[in-house]
């Protein structure tokens, strides 16, 4: 009986890998054979039919199975997502694009059942023995600049803080669930930065693949979210990392609202009530798109009608917002007179809260 028993899950978080899936499973049953593994296929929705794709492999090989989500995005959290959904002890992350190594996975596993004391074993580009591949010197240069900043905020001496994979004891993830971030695209750096207690671990060298199918999903907005995710470890618990992007990017659209005004009053010469009001519906646009690629990345509006609504709620919680703004900034320089700049900074704060709040609930909260 005890041989029948559930030993690893392999956890594969996908976005558009429709063509990758069914060459990933063929080549996890070569690499662990004599293993009882399952993978669990975490799809984002992929417009590609990655799911489809792999409930057709679910069907005819009771070892696959197919996470779906809707209305959610991240690979952080499809990690989570998938690492929750297993009873088995041990529980692996490799990406679907097949960049990474599946034939390491069963030496991850004899290193964790070897020692007890190891919490996880991670896949290295950088020991002895791995590699980048064929990266250019620019990634390579981006990788390590990545690498050096992560260092700031790990707890060990890790060689590859960026990997993505890695073999974790599930109980060690179930432990911290609640305190994780799941924010961006790295979550061994999420849960080495969340333990209460330093990780055990060891490095295991393999040499990163060239992606032979599909896209790759490095683009800015993605080392976006490297950036915010390490914010959100460094300084997240004083000023929570949403209302900090919300906070930054309505100091970028006060400054396009200005320059606007300056634009049409100054330089073309309408009105300045004009101006006012181009200047104001031109921040709002912007605030409203920034905030809805990168704040709620997670919960983005897509489609024509979702962003229309999600655009007017919008407007509609700012000029509230402003209202309000005027009115506490208002209030506070009648109580204490002369201190402008003071109550200014005050009803500028309960502006930003006000509009954060209830666009959080109103415009990014309703689909």
């Amino acid at each position: 009986m005890t041989a029948d028993r559930l030993e690893l899950a392999i956890v594969v978080p996908t976005f558009n890998e429709r063509a990758n899936v069914p060459v990933l499973i063929a080549r996890l049953d070569a690499a662990l054979t004599g293993i009882r593994w399952e993978a669990i296929v975490v799809d984002d929705d992929s417009p590609d039919g990655t799911a489809d794709a792999a409930r057709d492999l679910a069907r005819a090989d009771a070892r696959v199975r197919v996470i779906q989500r809707i209305g959610r995005r991240g690979l952080s959290s499809a990690c989570i997502e998938g690492m929750c959904a297993t009873a088995a002890p041990l529980v692996a992350v490799i990406d679907g694009d097949l960049q990474h190594d599946e034939t390491l996975l069963p030496a991850m596993l004899g290193a964790l059942h070897d020692d007890p004391r190891l919490d996880l074993a991670i896949g290295s580009r950088f020991v002895a023995g791995g590699g980048t591949g064929e990266w250019d010197r620019d990634r390579v240069a981006k990788s390590a600049f990545a690498t050096r900043l992560a260092r700031r905020v790990l707890k060990a001496d890790l060689t590859d803080p960026m990997s993505g994979f890695f073999m974790v004891r599930t109980a060690v993830v179930r432990a911290i669930v609640p305190d994780l971030s799941a924010i961006g695209f790295k979550i061994l750096l999420d849960i080495m930065t969340t333990s209460p207690r330093p990780l055990a671990f060891v490095e295991l060298p393999y040499t990163f693949r060239v992606r032979t199918a599909g896209e790759s999903k490095l683009d800015h907005v993605v080392a976006m979210e490297y950036l915010i995710a390490l914010y959100d470890r460094m300084f997240g618990r004083f000023v929570p990392v949403r209302f900090a992007m919300f906070s930054a990017i309505g100091a970028l659209g006060a400054a396009l609202h200005l320059s606007t005004v300056w634009l049409f009053f100054r330089a073309i010469g309408t009105s300045f009530l004009l101006a006012t009001i181009i200047a104001t519906m031109t921040a709002m646009t912007f605030n409203f798109c920034l905030n809805n690629a990168l704040t709620y990345r997670d919960r983005r509006l897509k489609g024509w009608r979702p962003l229309l609504d999600g655009w007017m709620s919008f407007c509609v919680v700012c000029s509230v917002g402003a209202v309000a703004n005027i009115g506490i900034a208002a209030f506070v320089h009648d109580v204490r007179q002369g201190a402008w700049a003071a109550s200014a900074l005050i009803g500028v704060l309960v502006g930003a809260v006000w509009n954060y709040a209830l666009s959080s609930r109103f415009t990014w909260g309703r689909y």
